[in-house]
Order: structure tokens, then C-alpha cells, then sequence
């Protein structure tokens, strides 16, 4: 099987280096002297430096054309921020042909300028499916998500994941190029269910962080957790999601994973908050995109247009904004009136 991956950070290589091993994989980067770099190397030593590339991976950082409509399946790994140009470019070239796969987990921010019936029904921003629907309708596209670190990905370590796609060929694509013995990938039509998992549990994870860096207690972060997938699934079923996507791998493990891993980015944001960093030095110490940072407000935006009930996820949006501190988040969630669970 015939792969491109475009986007070098952290995930896209991960996945090439797990798929190279059995297929062959072209990992493009948009700078040319990191490519080079890469292939003369054959490590990524920007983002995984003790992880070599397998037999089947090679880089390319030629131009976006042509030679993509002769992959078997195309995997987007930028942010959430560079997937509507990405997929924009990729519409003429692909038509419907080839399947894209795409990596990123968030909600896209409210496009400059955009009308309402030019951006999401609430006026604000897209999940990833909405943005493919609107740039590049004939696209035959899906998420490929679930809880995963790139590192335990790259070294062969027992993972599992899932393939969304309301297109059956597409989720078939995804699996047959992922699916091995220590990468299980399970296949879901539930688009709108792993996405809003996929997004949201990136901010859930800051407010996680926050909890064990103000020392607050195992019970406070079992609350936060439990708390935090009941507002994913308020969000998602409003959003016309299957409950029990939620109680899968995209809900419940992806949320436990970056909410209590180690090598969780939107974790660490909160912890450093929680220290007294701001949010910019936050960011700055982690070298990589924390989605949770970009696509909070969106989330609650759109939550609130729905009439959904999200206040871990209000709260994260006021200390990410400057408006409360740590100590307050934590008094604003505790003193919240009695109600029925």
C-alpha cells in the first residue's frame, strides 16, 4: 500500500515510522532542508530523535501535486489551523478517488470575516468533517483518532485507535494501512462522535492539569474526569453523535490518556498554569501545538448556541482568557449549586 503523509511534526511521523514497517510510506515536510535533513538522517530529530525511520519510510518536500493521486490513502498531520488549506489544495488533485485521512483533534476557529452560513450553524467554528464538507465536498475523507503519545506509537508499543468516516472505502483505507500487530485500529461511522471526543477532551485535559498542579487530590481529578466525559457527550449528542461513541476509544480513552499522561501537551498547559506561568510561556515550554488552547473558545461557543451545559470547559476558557486565576477556576466548579448527576 502506496501512503503520503504530509506534515513532519510529532503524529505524522509516528504513524509513518509505524506504517513503514509495513508499507510504503512518504513522509512529506513543507521545509526542504529539514527534508533532506530527514532522509540523509533518517530520524526526525526535531520532534522523536531516538526513533529511526523504518525500511518503508522516505521524505519528500516536493511540491503538493500530482504524484498524490498515486497514493492509496492520504494522511493530513498539520494542526487543526492548516486543515482547510490543506485539504483546499488536495480537492482538485484527489477529487474522489484517493481517501484522506486527517490527525488533527479540535474545533477550527471562526474564519475572518466569515458569515454564518459561511462557518458552523452557531456562526463560530467547524469540527474537521464540516470544514472537508464545505472547502471539498467530493473528497472521500475521515478522522483517524483515538488515545495515542507519537512516541509509544513509533516504538511499536500496543496502541489502539479509530477509524471514522461516514464512507465505508475510506474507514477500510484507514485500517488497511494502520492496522498491525501492535497498532489496532477499529473502524466507527460515528464522524461527529470521535470528533467531538477527539477536540474536547484537549481542553478537559488543561483543567486536569491545573487540578494536580494546585496539589487538589486523586478524588478531584476522578471528579474532573468523570464530570468532563459527561459534558463531551452533552456536546456531542447535541450534536447528533451516538452516546456509546463516547464510552469507546475516542471518548473515555482519549480523555483518561491525555488527561493523566505524562506526555500529555494540553496536560502540561495546566500544570504550568497552575505553577504561575502565563498562558504564552505555557504554550512556549512545549514546543509543539496544544490543541486545547486554540479550540476551547469554540467549543464552548458552540455548546452554548446548543443550549449544552459545559462549565469545566467555561472555566477553562476564562483562565486561558486571563480572567480568573487557578485558585478561582477551582472555587467557580466547587461552588456551583447542588444538583442531580
Amino acid at each position: 500500500m502506496k501512503i503520503a503523509v504530509l506534515g513532519a511534526g510529532a503524529w505524522g511521523t509516528a504513524l509513518a515510522i509505524n506504517a513503514g514497517a509495513h508499507h510504503t510510506v512518504t513522509l512529506w515536510a513543507r521545509d526542504v532542508p529539514q527534508a533532506q535533513a530527514m532522509q540523509a538522517e533518517r530520524v526526525n530529530t526535531r520532534y522523536l530523535p531516538d526513533l529511526p525511520f523504518t525500511a518503508g519510510v522516505q521524505v519528500s518536500s516536493a511540491p503538493i501535486g500530482p504524484w498524490l493521486a498515486e497514493q492509496d490513502l492520504v494522511v493530513i498531520g498539520s494542526p487543526m489551523s492548516s486543515l482547510r488549506g490543506m485539504l483546499t489544495q488536495l480537492a482538485p488533485i484527489l477529487g474522489s478517488s484517493v481517501p484522506v485521512a486527517w490527525l488533527c483533534k479540535g474545533f477550527e476557529a471562526a474564519q475572518p470575516g466569515a458569515s454564518t452560513a459561511e462557518a458552523s450553524p452557531s456562526g463560530v467554528g467547524l469540527m474537521a468533517h464540516e470544514v472537508k464538507a464545505q472547502v471539498a465536498p467530493a473528497l472521500r475523507g475521515g478522522a483517524l483518532s483515538g488515545p495515542s503519545f507519537a512516541q509509544e506509537v513509533a516504538r511499536g508499543m500496543p496502541t489502539a485507535l479509530v477509524a471514522a468516516s461516514d464512507d465505508a472505502a475510506t474507514r477500510d483505507a484507514m485500517v488497511q494501512a494502520f492496522h498491525n500487530n501492535s497498532l489496532r485500529v477499529y473502524a466507527n461511522d460515528d464522524i461527529v462522535g470521535v470528533e467531538v471526543g477527539g477536540a474536547v477532551k484537549n481542553v478537559l485535559a488543561i483543567a486536569t492539569g491545573l487540578c494536580d498542579g494546585l496539589q487538589l487530590g486523586l478524588n478531584a481529578r476522578a471528579a474532573l474526569i468523570t464530570r468532563g466525559l459527561a459534558e463531551i457527550t452533552r456536546l456531542g449528542v447535541a450534536l447528533g453523535a451516538k452516546t456509546e461513541t463516547f464510552m469507546g476509544l475516542s471518548g473515555l480513552g482519549d480523555l483518561v490518556l491525555t488527561s493523566t499522561g505524562d506526555l500529555s501537551r494540553n496536560r502540561k498547559v495546566g500544570l504550568a498554569l497552575a505553577q504561575g506561568m502565563t498562558l504564552q510561556q505555557a504554550v512556549d515550554s512545549l514546543g509543539h501545538v496544544a490543541e486545547g488552547v486554540y479550540c476551547a473558545r469554540t467549543v464552548v461557543q458552540r455548546a452554548q448556541h446548543l443550549g449544552v451545559d459545559m462549565p469545566i470547559a467555561q472555566a477553562v476558557v476564562a483562565l486561558l482568557d486571563g480572567s480568573i486565576t487557578p485558585a478561582q477556576a477551582v472555587a467557580l466548579l466547587m461552588g456551583r449549586g447542588a444538583k442531580g448527576e
